[in-house]
């Protein structure tokens, strides 16, 4: 979310809420209303979708009984990134809703640093995901014999690294002023808010954009070139299928991210307090950043046959695990209700004692 991925991450936030606080027009109000059901979409479309891809991955992990597989542990790392960039969603949710922010100078630094961090490192992510395709497509022996897919979880911890620098500054500081509310504040100004933007573009998102289109463009390019030789005819399909999948993320991770860093750009020394026209932009394109956490399970896990598959063999487990409890629960309520047919045998005829003997 660029809003929490910038040095205006507070400022837009409230400048979209706050700013219409004394206004009292319908543009605001319904901007307090709208925004509320999208994010809780948006919210609970992510959490979905995430607790599902971490079901099928370790579903199949325990199917197979053996360790993750090397794009498997990255897409766990993904989802993990993302759920917790969702978590984030409610607090700036409710600073629209509210017209403030209320949850205090702690939070505000809290919530910013873990905005910038989780979606840095969701995009690492994704470039080290393209990286890893490509190398298991046109360098295959290559990493079978380096191992690549066992180091791939010292891989996750260390993008991680990156990630925290570029939002160190966010709590450091970040702070919570007063006008005539609390409000979570841009932390910088002038040239060192300059210089902020551009490392949050170039690092968390130009660069990891460019290595996202280079590894797929070289993966497409090595297909092509395997089918045109003769070498795998029925790579054609594979191939038409990686082309349509790579542009689209391409374009998805563009359209998502693109925006709200142009955003940024434009509002370097702008004060938008009271541009009403800045507001609706702002909404719009948080909306956009945010809905990143959504599409990726979708783009990258739920366009796979392979995970379709095992999403069906889960839904199939759960079913007969359901149903098998429901035959159980309606077994015990049918014997405990029967009334038992009488058999004499086990009548007891033996006499009784008398008394005193």
């Amino acid at each position: 979310m660029l809003l929490m991925n910038s040095s205006y991450g507070g400022s837009l936030c409230n400048s979209s809420s706050g700013g219409g606080q004394g206004n009292g027009t319908d543009g605001t109000e319904m901007t307090k209303l709208l925004v509320p059901m999208l994010d809780g979409l948006i919210l609970v479309t992510g959490l979905a979708g995430h607790c599902l891809v971490i079901s099928i991955l370790a579903g199949r992990r325990r199917r197979g009984g053996k360790p993750p597989h090397g794009t498997d542990t990255l897409l766990l790392a993904l989802s993990a990134a993302d759920l917790l960039l969702l978590l984030c969603l409610p607090f700036h949710t409710a600073a629209i809703a509210l017209g403030s922010w209320p949850f205090g100078s702690f939070l505000c630094k809290v919530v910013s640093f873990l905005g910038v961090a989780c979606s840095s490192a969701s995009v690492f992510t994704l470039a080290a995901l393209a990286v890893t395709r490509y190398l298991t497509v046109v360098h295959p022996a290559w990493s079978f014999r380096s191992r690549m897919h066992s180091r791939l979880k010292l891989t996750v911890a260390l993008l991680w690294v990156p990630a925290v620098a570029l939002a160190a500054p966010q709590f450091a500081f970040r702070t919570v002023a007063v006008s005539s509310a609390l409000h979570c504040f841009a932390f910088l100004g002038g040239l060192s808010q300059l210089v902020y933007s551009t490392a949050l573009f170039l690092f968390a998102f130009a660069i990891p954009l460019g290595v996202i289109v280079m590894m797929y463009a070289k993966i497409y390019c090595f297909l092509r070139q395997m089918r045109l030789l003769g070498c795998a005819p029925q790579l054609e399909r594979y191939q038409s299928q990686v082309t349509h999948t790579s542009a689209l993320l391409v374009l998805v991770f563009t359209l998502c991210w693109l925006p709200s860093y142009g955003l940024m750009f434009s509002l370097l020394g702008v004060n938008i307090s009271g541009v009403s026209s800045y507001r609706s932009i702002a909404i719009f394109i948080r909306l956009l950043a945010s809905s990143a956490a959504v599409v990726n399970p979708v783009l990258y896990v739920f366009m796979s046959n392979k995970f379709r598959r095992d999403l069906m063999d889960l839904g199939r487990e759960r079913w007969e695990g359901c149903r098998g409890c429901i035959a159980g629960c309606t077994g015990a309520f049918r014997s405990r209700d029967m009334v038992q047919p009488f058999n004499p045998v086990e009548l007891d005829t033996s006499p009784l004692p008398l008394p005193g003997f």
